[in-house]
C-alpha cells in the first residue's frame, strides 16, 4: 500500500528547496525558524545529531557549521526523493561525516548516547510521535536537548486563515489533523525542564526539551 506523505514528496522532491521559499508568500521567514531551531540544540564540536525529516538537507550547514568535522550527523526520512537529493548536497559539499538513513520515524533506532535530536516540519507526520519523543529522550546524553519547530492549529484570531494554509501546504499532505496534532505535549510529558514559544500568528511553534 503506498504511503501518501512519500507519494508527495516523491512528487516534489527536485523542486522542494525552491517550493519552501514560497512560504514567503504566506508572510512566514521559515529559514528563520530553521535557524532558531538549530541554535536551541546549545550544540559543541563533535556532537553526534539526528535530524527526523532531513528532508533535502536544508538544515545540514547550520547543524555542520557547528558540530565541526569532529562531529556527526544523522538525517532520517522516509522518502526515497529527498534523501536522493541530500546526498546529492552532501557529496558536492564534500561533507563526510552526514550519515543518511531511509526510514519510518517511528521504526527508527536512535543511537545512544546522543547529543541532540530535532526535526522541523516533520514530525507530526507520524501518528505515533509520543512514542518517537520517548525515545529520544531515552537516547540522549543528560542536559542534551530535543526540539521540535512544527506547525498547529492557531487558537488566536488567525485562525480564519487556517483554510488558507490547508490549502497551501495540501501538495506536502499537511491536513486539518496534522496542525491538530500536539507533538510539543510529548515533549512536556517526557522532558524534565522544557519552552515553548509560538509564531507566524500561532500556526508555528518551537518546543525545547532538555533531559535533566
Amino acid at each position: 500500500m503506498s504511503n501518501p506523505i512519500v507519494e508527495a514528496y516523491r512528487k516534489h522532491a527536485d523542486n522542494y528547496d525552491f517550493a519552501v521559499k514560497l512560504y514567503r508568500l504566506l508572510g512566514i521567514k521559515i529559514g528563520k525558524y530553521r535557524k532558531m531551531t538549530v541554535n536551541s540544540l546549545e550544540l559543541s564540536k563533535g556532537d553526534i545529531i539526528v535530524e527526523l525529516g532531513c528532508g533535502t538537507g536544508l538544515n545540514f550547514s547550520r547543524v555542520l557549521e557547528k558540530i565541526g568535522i569532529e562531529g556527526r550527523l544523522i538525517g532520517v526520512d522516509i522518502t526515497d526523493k529527498m534523501l536522493d537529493q541530500a546526498r546529492k548536497r552532501v557529496n558536492e559539499n564534500g561533507w563526510e561525516n552526514v550519515k543518511l538513513v531511509q526510514k519510518d520515524f517511528a521504526e527508527y533506532q536512535f543511537p545512544k548516547e546522543l547529543d541532540g535530536i530535532f526535526s522541523t516540519g516533520a514530525l507530526q507526520y507520524s501518528p505515533r510521535y509520543d512514542k518517537i519523543v520517548k525515545q529520544g529522550y531515552d537516547a540522549l546524553k543528560t542536559n542534551k536537548k530535543f526540539v521540535i519547530m512544527d506547525f498547529k492549529m492557531s487558537q488566536g484570531p488567525a485562525k480564519i486563515f487556517a483554510p488558507l494554509i490547508v490549502s497551501f501546504t495540501k501538495p506536502f499532505a499537511v491536513d486539518k489533523e496534522y496542525l491538530k496534532a500536539t507533538a510539543w505535549k510529548s515533549i512536556e510529558k517526557y522532558f524534565e525542564k522544557t519552552t515553548f514559544q509560538e509564531g507566524w500568528g500561532g500556526f508555528l511553534y518551537l518546543s525545547v526539551g532538555t533531559k535533566v
